[in-house]
């Protein structure tokens, strides 16, 4: 039958980066119909995605990064864009004082969990209570800068089950504590149930109850905060990776979300690669009769997916 090539019809953009990817093409495409050719700034890469940042750049798009912000002295008519993993308030009221017309793109789910975590820090420090709340994700991600930065830094984040065990082994953790946690929207929904499960169980334990009968004393809350569309994804991708002989999967390599899935499809299928683009991909990789699947992250665009998938049909 010859070598087969399939893309995933649920890769591709997330309707987060769809959003924001919209809004910059929106803005830079009527300053070009008024005549005026202006820039437009965007704090930190819109998509994690080399060739969609060049496609955008083309566009009049300029990245910048939070050192930037803070040495511009003056930004009076200027833009500036806050992608899609959202950002703390102080950047907002920075970007105010330097002049800057601010387009907020962060996504409407990262909104949802950016006013949970400050509703939830108000219930576990009012009147005195001292509960605390910890995050799932990766650390110094832009998102859970954002979502940290909602409560002025008074939370806890925790990338895996080592680093859980660690911060209760060195007291940033307090078993005894009401606590509240949250996932960053793009994380494993599997890692995440695994660490609220193992903290529940320590929790238990520090009170020398059964967990049944601590599940009773609501010490623990746990917010379901992972995005439904990337959660989808995850059960998808593994039936996908299955399915195929070849998983060709395409993100870019700032990606954590790509890293992510990649490894979601690695864990299944042993033949999955991760590429940028096109010129990533090796000939050796495949046999003439190779069911080849390709598939790619949240920040990767349908075209590049399309891209790569015709690439290898003509080996």
């Amino acid at each position: 039958m010859g070598l087969t090539v399939e893309i995933d019809k649920a890769s591709g953009f997330c309707a987060g980066v769809i959003g924001a990817i919209t809004k910059a093409e929106d803005f830079l495409e009527k300053t070009r119909k008024d005549g005026e050719n202006r820039r437009l700034f965007s704090l930190g890469a819109i998509v994690h995605n080399d060739q969609e940042l060049q496609r955008l750049e083309r566009q009049g798009l300029v990245s910048i990064d939070k050192d930037d912000l803070n040495e511009i002295r003056e930004a009076e008519g200027e833009t500036l864009l806050i992608r899609a993993h959202g950002e703390p308030p102080e950047t907002f009221a920075l970007a105010g004082e330097k002049g800057f017309s601010v387009i907020d793109c962060t996504c409407p789910v990262v909104l949802k969990l950016q006013k949970s975590i400050r509703e939830a820090h108000d219930r576990l420090t009012q009147d005195g209570r001292k509960g605390q709340i910890l995050i799932f994700g990766k650390v110094g991600h832009a998102e859970v800068l954002g979502l940290v930065g909602q409560v002025d830094g008074d939370a806890i984040v925790v990338e895996d089950l080592k680093m859980l065990e660690d911060r209760i082994a060195d007291g940033t953790i307090d078993l005894t504590r009401p606590t509240e946690v949250f996932s960053q929207t793009t994380k494993s929904p599997a890692e995440y149930a695994a660490i609220c499960g193992r903290l529940e169980e320590l929790m238990a334990e520090a009170r020398e109850l059964s967990v049944e009968r601590f599940k009773g004393t609501h010490l623990l809350t746990v917010h379901d905060t992972i995005c439904a569309q990337v959660a989808s994804r995850h059960a998808r991708l593994s039936r996908f990776a299955l399915d195929h002989d070849v998983v060709i999967f395409v993100a870019g390599k700032a990606s954590s979300n790509g890293k992510v899935l990649c490894n979601l499809c690695k864990s299944v299928n042993i033949r999955t690669y991760y590429i940028g683009g096109p010129a990533d991909i090796r000939k050796e990789w495949f046999r003439d009769d190779d069911k080849v699947g390709v598939c790619g992250a949240t920040s990767t665009p349908k075209w590049l997916l399309e891209e790569v998938a015709d690439y290898i049909k003509a080996l």
